[in-house]
């Protein structure tokens, strides 16, 4: 082969793998662009219009079935945390709109909560990715394999005690961005943080309970070293805040006197029409 037709070859390589790559992403910005419509026009301060989104539901179904037939073969790490999250998300939002308005079946929970639905979390099947799967098999196997428990902070659970859904959708090459957001957005936020210092006490979302040992962890090993006394959870809530926290909020904790309890998880439906009506 002539130089010249060497050269021609290697060009048509490189453009059939710039080609492939851009056909890659353009179907990642595709995907994130559909449900980004959706959580910009639907959603609010961690709220959502389901009275809207439910007649509206055409292209959140789309969305969701062709969630169907992904392959994750080849993804990276942050593109399948992202596919996870979305995928999580975008389910709570359709389970909510199937049954939308939500009938009341126990006093357990709210009566507009997500909770009323039968086996919302550990029962109703979805098939994501090849695979029939619940929404709690989503957070508990496919987003803890990856040892991130801002991930946790980041699922709408459709409930107003829940990290608060955002506007937009996850994507990979913004996912660290939008995590550490998530996780500052913990400290400035009642539902997942509160510090009474009258009271001495540090109370902390019911989130931090449930995934326990997946924040002690990530973050036990962190602490300072002047809360070693401390238990691993503790530890962990300390390494977790301390950093995202007014530099008088730290001067109380600097103390170490406080007590951590956990906050009752806020089950009402996160439902934009009723906000302030619970």
């Amino acid at each position: 082969m002539t130089g010249g037709g060497l050269r021609t070859l290697i060009a048509m390589l490189l453009a059939g793998a710039a080609a492939s790559g851009m056909q890659s992403r353009s179907s990642e910005v595709r995907d994130n662009k559909t449900l980004d419509e959706i959580l910009e026009v639907h959603v609010r301060d961690g709220y959502v219009s389901y009275r809207a989104l439910k007649t509206e539901r055409n292209r959140l179904d789309a969305y969701v079935a062709s969630l169907a037939g992904a392959s994750l073969d080849s993804a990276t790490p942050a593109q399948q945390i992202s596919f996870w999250l979305n995928a999580y998300n975008a389910l709570v939002l359709r389970t909510v709109v199937d049954h939308y308005p939500i009938a009341q079946r126990t006093n357990e929970y709210p009566p507009r909560s997500i909770r009323q639905i039968p086996g919302a979390f550990e029962r109703l099947q979805h098939r994501i990715a090849g695979k029939s799967v619940t929404l709690d098999q989503i957070e508990q196997t496919f987003l803890a394999a990856f040892h991130d428990p801002r991930v946790f902070l980041a699922l709408g659970r459709g409930a107003a005690g829940s990290g608060r859904l955002r506007s937009e959708a996850y994507a990979s090459d913004a996912l660290e961005r939008q995590l550490s957001e998530v996780a500052s957005e913990c400290v400035n936020r009642a539902q997942c943080f509160q510090l009474d210092p009258l009271q001495n006490r540090v109370l902390i979302s019911s989130i931090f309970s449930w995934r326990r040992n997946d924040f002690i962890d990530a973050y036990a090993g962190t602490a300072p070293e002047e809360f070693k006394a401390r238990s691993l959870i503790e530890l962990a809530v300390i390494a977790f805040m301390s950093p995202r926290m007014l530099a008088s909020e730290r001067q109380v904790l600097s103390k170490n006197t406080f007590k951590v309890e956990y906050l009752p998880f806020d089950w009402s439906l996160n439902d934009l029409s009723t906000r302030g009506a619970r």
